[in-house]
């Protein structure tokens, strides 16, 4: 993906910005910047872009658990102040930045302050190379010092508490904010995925949906039928009788959502809906559970099969199977299963055994 030209900004220094990338900081902050430079901003606190850039990983980290590396201070950040501010997950963006700029806590402060070591001043290392045999701390001061007289056209001054932008660079900033965080996005979903090779759909789990997509269609064009063949259909995991006109049940991920980033119908059972809801985005114990799962989902493709095979959901069993002439118990296993345990290797909870 290339950047908008220009004849007159060094376009290549900010292209190679991500080159020798080992940590997810500089995307986060190049973010950060677009985001405040949309707003208006031309002098902006460090503390405000670091919040951002804990705000924009926060879902990523916290709902869908995408690895950063071991060693990504981002994502250790995220889990902690998690912890420390005792904020929900789900916690609007906004909120969060709020909060992060105007939190009293000593360990939230620490977190922030320490992006302030390197961060700031390593993104510009396009603009101002490191001399051969010059050490990280007269590097790191000849950055803040040229950078505050713009040279070499470089994107911003560094301050102690601040960072101004270069005001050549500002319009081109506001004329193309969208492809320029698209190439963040892109830079960073290539960066996650080599560290996740196996977790599917990493460009969907950068950024929070708005909304969800609902599962009534699901419902009604697939799960009804066999409602109404069965008459009830019995809970895997609590044996409880669910009844279609009743709406005692929901329609559940079994392996969950946010891991998945799919709404497949391999994937959907009904369950009970106060399990459900205590559920959550756990994972379900394969040995206790898939052959329910199995028997279940083998009798809904056989229903559907027989009465409507027209269905485009019958389709999507095609991602498993070679055709949907037989439901395959050991090809299904072989799908769910390593789903569930990369899953859980990224940090999803197992439901509890009880």
């Amino acid at each position: 993906m290339n950047l908008p030209f220009s004849d007159t900004l060094p376009i290549n220094k900010l292209a190679s910005s991500f080159a020798n990338t080992s940590a997810t900081y500089k995307f986060y902050w190049l973010i950060a910047i677009i985001e405040l430079v949309e707003n208006g901003q031309s002098t902006i606190d460090k503390k405000a872009l670091f919040s951002r850039m804990i705000s924009s990983s926060w879902y990523t980290v916290n709902y869908f658990h995408v690895s950063f590396g071991k060693q990504d201070l981002i994502q250790k950040a995220v889990e902690n102040i998690l912890k420390y501010e005792k904020l929900s997950i789900d916690i609007k963006k906004q909120k969060l930045i709020t909060i992060l700029e105007n939190s009293n806590k000593i360990d939230t402060q620490r977190i922030l302050n320490h992006f302030n070591l390197n961060v700031p001043h390593w993104f510009l290392s396009p603009w101002f190379p490191k001399l051969k045999g010059e050490k990280n701390s007269i590097y790191k001061t000849r950055i803040y010092n040229n950078s505050q007289n713009f040279e070499n056209k470089c994107l911003y001054g560094l301050f102690d508490e601040n960072i101004i932008i270069n005001p050549i660079w500002i319009n081109y900033i506001k004329n193309n904010a969208k492809i320029l965080k698209d190439f963040c996005f892109w830079n960073l979903a290539i960066f996650l995925q080599t560290r996740n090779p196996n977790v599917p759909d990493i460009p969907n789990k950068l950024i929070k949906p708005n909304v969800r997509n609902g599962l009534t269609k699901q419902t009604n064009q697939y799960w009804k039928l066999v409602f109404k063949e069965l008459g009830s259909i019995d809970c895997i995991f609590t044996d409880t009788k669910l009844f279609f006109d009743e709406k005692n049940y929901a329609l559940d991920h079994f392996v969950p959502h946010a891991f998945v980033s799919h709404d497949l119908i391999w994937n959907l059972i009904p369950i009970e809906k106060n399990f459900n809801a205590s559920k959550s985005d756990k994972l379900p114990l394969f040995d206790k559970y898939f052959d329910k799962f199995y028997n279940l989902q083998k009798v809904a493709f056989e229903i559907n099969k027989h009465f409507n095979s027209k269905s485009k959901y019958m389709d999507e069993y095609l991602s498993i199977f070679s055709n949907i002439d037989s439901f395959d118990k050991k090809k299904l296993s072989k799908t769910i299963q390593p789903l569930i345990i990369i899953a859980s290797n990224n940090g999803f909870l197992f439901m509890k055994d009880e």
